[in-house]
């Protein structure tokens, strides 16, 4: 849906005013309200995306546990920042 907003400099008119109706087009075609809803959308992740990273989240969950158990690992260390 390509919206191409043209406008010509009349005679006697400066370039701040064809430059305020350009932007005043611009405004009323709502092309910037699109841009800018599209700018930060991110797509739907896929099922198998998804069912990955929850493997490997449990599959960490699963090993930092074991250290735990070990003692290889204590509670602040888990984070992998210190905690003040």
């Amino acid at each position: 849906m390509a919206v191409n907003i043209e406008v010509t400099k009349g005679a006697s008119e400066n370039n701040l005013s064809v430059l305020r109706r350009f932007q005043k087009r611009v405004q009323s075609a709502g092309i910037l309200m699109k841009v800018r809803e599209k700018r930060y959308s991110e797509r739907i992740k896929s099922e198998n995306v998804k069912r990955a990273k929850t493997l490997a989240y449990l599959k960490k969950k699963e090993h930092i546990n074991e250290l735990l158990k070990q003692g290889k690992l204590n509670e602040l260390q888990k984070f992998g920042k210190k905690r003040r």
